[in-house]
């Protein structure tokens, strides 16, 4: 294709680097990523691979030629790997296009921005190559939680009179602008029932919003237990169980939602998990992790708040050092345009925050304390880059410690998650008991 019709048709070349050329790379694995934000497909591999791409719009899709390979059961393996339901991967083509080079052609269904970049070795993975496809457009969260939140309250079995919505104002405020005029049959009516009487005044009259941050996920494992037991897997199970708590509840006449970093096996950036909290407005940010050490013997849970100076223990500090990590194993573009917004968001830590965030600690920890062992008796501080949201309550909690075998089995159990999971919402009524959620602000 010259050139001229590439421009016509509106693609964007982009060439990586020369240096990241090695002739006879072996391909170790080939990964696909599906998530609602964003999907990755990771090629990995023995040495670094050239790889130009090319994106096209009509129809969409990014052509890859990846230099220095002929085409094996690794690279077919892309094929079948490509989930119905991914929002944006249609399909994957591949095919020995010349000589030492492999075509991989990515068809989308939708439009999306490509970011492309590569991986040195870390953990488990040699050099890995990375696409990943956001949409040109993001999804708003709030909105999204949103319209969860009313798909769950319609029904057949709705009332022809509508209650009070908290929903509805804040769809409102999200707007900007008065929600329309509904009018009930209790109205229509020529004997009109009795007026729902106002609010009292110690209610915010409002959805409470508890952001559930499932730890690592996607190209991160996490830790892993003796048996195999994969931190990323049982965080989520727990993050699931306990969404399906808050989703349930209602504190002095406001309904609960909650609200997933991730809701499925994909990787999110620590600074983008802040700012999906930060997003959807959350009253409490709830980072959920299993512990793991050098030897089996540590056990029992903890909770951890941020540290504006250093950490309260050393274990305190190992522990954010290594959570902090994170993003090496998962993943991430460091010349993504927004990461110095990212970083200076991570650096404005409030006191008032972390008083807030101690309050919240304790009040799980003391209700985890009542179903397991517990590892400290008081909430630890360090600085988690995950708990740096200013304006939200955050903590993290660590389960229990997988790297322990008898943990581990207690991790992987129905029984003990819905026991971790009953005690983490009474910690969270026990705090919203305390420390009513404020007015929530109109501008995001």
């Amino acid at each position: 294709m010259k050139r001229r019709d590439i421009l016509q048709r509106g693609a964007v070349v982009l060439l990586l680097g020369t240096q990241q050329l090695a002739r006879g790379a072996g391909i170790v694995a080939v990964r696909v990523w599906p998530a609602p934000e964003y999907s990755r497909v990771t090629i990995e591999s023995d040495a670094r691979l050239l790889a130009r791409h090319v994106v096209m719009n009509l129809p969409p899709r990014v052509a890859v030629d990846l230099e220095g390979l002929e085409l094996n059961d690794a690279l077919r393996e892309l094929v079948a790997k490509v989930r119905t339901d991914d929002p944006f991967i249609a399909g994957i083509r591949v095919a020995q296009h010349a000589p030492g080079v492999v075509r991989m052609v990515v068809d989308l269904k939708q439009e999306a921005v490509p970011q492309v970049f590569t991986l040195g070795p870390v953990a488990a993975y040699q050099h890995r190559l990375v696409f990943d496809f956001h949409p040109v457009k993001a999804v708003d969260p709030l909105e999204a939680l949103i319209a969860e939140r009313l798909k769950a309250s319609s029904g057949p079995a709705a009332s022809a009179a509508p209650a009070p919505d908290p929903l509805g104002d804040l769809i409102s405020q999200r707007l900007q602008r008065p929600p329309p005029a509904v009018i009930s049959s209790a109205q229509a009516s020529p004997n009109p029932a009795p007026s729902v009487p106002p609010p009292s005044a110690n209610r915010t009259d409002r959805l409470i919003i508890v952001a559930l941050d499932p730890g690592h996920g996607g190209e991160d494992p996490g830790a892993i237990g003796p048996a195999g037991t994969r931190e990323k897997d049982v965080v989520l199970q727990i993050a699931h169980r306990l969404r399906d708590r808050i989703n349930a509840s209602v504190i002095n006449g406001n309904p609960m939602r909650a609200y997933l970093t991730r809701d499925a096996d994909f990787f999110v950036p620590l600074h983008q998990r802040v700012q999906k909290a930060r997003r959807v407005q959350a009253d409490l940010f709830v980072s959920i992790h299993a512990d793991a050490f050098l030897t089996p013997t540590a056990r029992g849970a903890s909770v951890f708040a941020l540290s504006q100076g250093a950490a309260s223990s050393t274990a305190a500090r190992w522990m954010a050092d290594k959570e902090n990590r994170a993003d090496l194993i998962g993943g991430i573009n460091v010349k993504a345009r927004d990461i110095h917004l990212a970083h200076a968001m991570l650096d404005m830590s409030t006191t008032a925050q972390i008083n807030d965030s101690m309050k919240l600690g304790g009040a799980l920890l003391g209700e985890i304390g009542n179903v397991g062992r517990l590892h400290k008796p008081r909430v630890e501080q360090a600085g988690f880059a995950v708990l740096k949201a200013p304006d939200i309550p955050s903590v993290l909690v660590e389960t229990a410690f997988i790297s322990n075998p008898e943990e581990e089995a207690r991790l992987r159990s129905d029984a003990y998650q819905e026991q971790l999971s009953d005690a983490l919402m009474r910690g969270i009524e026990r705090y919203f008991a305390r420390n009513p959620p404020l007015a929530r602000s109109r501008v995001l």
